[in-house]
């Protein structure tokens, strides 16, 4: 069996890549915030830090969906 073949046959969920997520973690003393970003699920997600003023920019330009969970 291929890869392809297997990917076909898996019953995953269907990924809105235009999705965007933010889970705001911890906006720390020295100006750095600490956020998971995901795209299309968001409960697979990467942990960043930026600075407060490029995560504003971050999420403006990525029109994020925050999440509270």
């Amino acid at each position: 069996m291929t890869t392809a073949t297997t990917l076909e046959t898996q019953n995953l969920p269907v990924v809105d890549l235009q999705r965007r997520y933010v889970r705001l973690l911890e906006r720390r003393g020295d100006g750095l915030v600490s956020f998971e970003f995901s795209i299309g699920w968001p409960e697979l997600a990467v942990e960043l830090m930026l600075p407060a003023a490029a995560f504003d920019e971050f999420c403006t330009r990525h029109q994020v969906i925050w999440r509270e969970d």
